[in-house]
């Protein structure tokens, strides 16, 4: 398999950060968005916009898609399934096990495969090239489109038949949810103990006690600044679903998953919907009246 083109579809919150390095690999960048501001934002010399999914699929070996619904995938996939060309696709969204291979069935009735491989990580990690990829399906087109996925990701995994990247990625994302509210808990006792948060931030950092996500998201409550948006709490939300569907489907409880979520749905009627969802951390600041103007003055 000759790979010269690559298309991407899905120019959101992820897929606009992923889609500039791809140009890494060598190949030609093709992007389409529904949202066509989005489209214009990211076009250049080296990244084509195209108008229509028939026509980027036309010019496109790869079509990666990052999105945001189950609406959106069947009818992204939809029009891929009826654009003349085939090319490979490559889905990278976080949806249920269901709506992906609902999604398989309709592209294999095109002659054209799908591979299921979600990405764990933000738009900052995105940004930055350090999303892990969980793929699934076929190993032997996972060896030969490798090389595009670490054009994005710092690690990529062949976790088995396809469905086993979503199922690795729902199990992965309990994680990711407990330990940045978790981080939240940390942080703030920290600060209620009288200790610099910055040093405790970087004492921690690195040591058998940190994660990824205390390292990256608790230097955002750390510097108090959710602006500076990696992935905001319409993802959680929308993950939450699936998730306990599928425990749910698996007979399994996820008591600590769940009682995480509560310290996101209160940063929602915080108000803080379109934070970085590390923001979870003024949550647990009110909670405990912290003032951090006052423990910067003493």
């Amino acid at each position: 398999m000759k790979i010269n083109s690559v298309g991407m579809i899905g120019l959101g919150v992820l897929g606009s950060a992923i889609a500039p390095n791809i140009l890494k690999s060598g190949v030609q960048l093709l992007v389409n968005d529904i949202d066509r501001d989005k489209v214009n934002s990211i076009t250049n010399d080296n990244i084509i916009g195209m108008d229509s999914i028939t026509e980027l699929c036309k010019k496109s070996d790869i079509v990666i898609t990052c999105l945001p619904s189950t609406n959106a995938l069947e009818s992204v996939v939809e029009e891929i399934a009826t654009s003349i060309s085939n090319p490979l696709v490559i889905e990278i969204s976080t949806l249920s096990l269901k709506d992906k291979l609902r999604a398989k069935d309709r592209l294999k009735g095109s002659d054209i495969e799908m591979l299921d491989c979600p990405v764990s990580g933000n738009r900052i990690a995105a940004l930055a090239s350090e999303l892990t990829a969980f793929c699934s399906g076929s190993e032997e087109t996972f060896s030969k489109i490798n090389f595009i996925l670490q054009s994005f990701c710092r690690e990529t995994h062949y976790v088995g038949e396809f469905g086993a990247g979503i199922k690795t990625k729902m199990c992965g994302n309990i994680l990711n949810l407990v330990h940045n509210a978790v981080a939240a808990e940390a942080i703030v006792l920290a600060m209620k103990s009288g200790l610099d948060p910055e040093l405790f931030h970087k004492t921690i950092s690195g040591s058998f006690s940190s994660s990824r996500v205390f390292e990256i998201r608790g230097k955002l409550m750390v510097d108090d600044d959710y602006e500076r948006e990696g992935m905001n709490f319409s993802t959680p939300m929308k993950d939450s679903k699936i998730i306990a569907d599928h425990a749910i489907d698996m007979n399994c409880p996820i008591p600590l998953y769940q009682t995480a979520m509560q310290s996101y749905h209160t940063a929602i009627a915080y108000g803080l919907y379109d934070l970085d969802q590390s923001a979870v951390c003024k949550v647990m600041e009110k909670a405990t009246n912290l003032d951090r103007k006052k423990i910067k003055n003493k």
